[in-house]
């Protein structure tokens, strides 16, 4: 992890282009997911307390129920085919997005080394 306090100089721009090409279409424009059927990553309380987890999802998929923000959501999500540079890209963008902080930022290194 890369302790970073001056976030506001980050570009997360790369994130949000891999974002746009492989989480809106389910997690919707602004992060705000789709009500039963896929969670919410705007303001998550997943995201924030489950950093590894997340990471796997993207890298790996997930599937069986999980809790978002006390609601309950048990759909598939297929693994994504990123590299770790874009589920690093993509993980920084969308903790740092829609009410999400992360002053922690994921590192290349630290998606690789997440296995199953």
């Amino acid at each position: 992890m890369v302790q970073n306090s001056t976030l506001i100089n980050q570009n997360f721009s790369k994130g949000k282009e891999i974002y746009n090409d492989f989480c809106m279409q389910c997690h919707m424009p602004k992060g705000e997911g789709v009500p039963k059927a896929f969670p919410p990553l705007a303001k998550s309380d997943y995201l924030k307390n489950n950093r590894l987890e997340s990471i796997k999802a993207i890298k790996y998929g997930l599937s069986g129920t999980i809790i978002v923000n006390g609601e309950k959501y048990n759909s598939a999500m297929a693994a994504q085919g990123l590299s770790n540079e874009e589920i690093t890209n993509v993980m920084n963008y969308i903790t740092n997005s829609w009410g999400n902080k992360n002053t922690s930022l994921i590192t290349e290194e630290e998606v690789s080394q997440v296995e199953r």
